[in-house]
């Protein structure tokens, strides 16, 4: 079922590298979609004062929407970065949609992971002080582009790392994305 751009339903599509109940509440169809063309990964650093800078095969994509964003996690294992055109655009859909255990949950850890930010000259973001901590965003960080989805996700490099050995992509999960 598609409300508005969103994708509502039983399917399961995980976004990034979370899984389970989260990921139905950030699937954009294609009407977001094709605006931002974001694809692949690049490794970046966070400074002493927890500052990310976005890499530069990203920033242009994300200043088409401004320079305002949103920074938020829905577990607190890694940072989700969207521009501040995004995320109320999620807010508008999610105020009309019937009230949850879910919805509840998500909006509680996206609100207390969340932080509204500027990119700075230096095409900089402001990490959350308590989402750098609970999700180890200090030095070496992995910034993913995911191409269906409207935000970067930064993830701790070392995690992903084990998280993707761990937990492989296994055919059978190719076979259940029809492709």
């Amino acid at each position: 079922m598609v409300i508005s751009g969103w994708q509502w339903g039983n399917h399961s599509i995980h976004c990034g590298f979370s899984r389970g109940q989260w990921s139905k509440w950030a699937r954009f169809s294609s009407i977001l979609t094709a605006l931002m063309k974001l694809r692949g990964s690049s490794t970046a650093k966070v400074d002493d004062k927890g500052r990310l800078k976005i890499p530069s095969e990203f920033i242009q994509g994300l200043k088409e929407y401004g320079t305002a964003f949103y920074i938020t996690s829905p577990n607190g294992e890694s940072a989700r970065i969207y521009p501040l055109k995004v995320w109320s655009e999620m807010e508008d859909k999610l105020a009309n949609t019937p009230n949850s255990k879910e919805k509840r949950k998500f909006l509680m850890n996206t609100s207390y992971f969340g932080q509204m930010t500027e990119l700075d000259g230096q095409g900089r973001v402001l990490l959350p002080a308590i989402l750098r901590e609970k999700a180890l965003l200090n030095g070496d960080v992995a910034v993913l582009a995911l191409p269906s989805l409207n935000y970067l996700e930064v993830m701790n490099n070392a995690r992903i790392v084990d998280q993707m050995k761990n937990e492989p992509f296994t055919d059978e999960e190719e076979d259940a994305l029809g492709l």
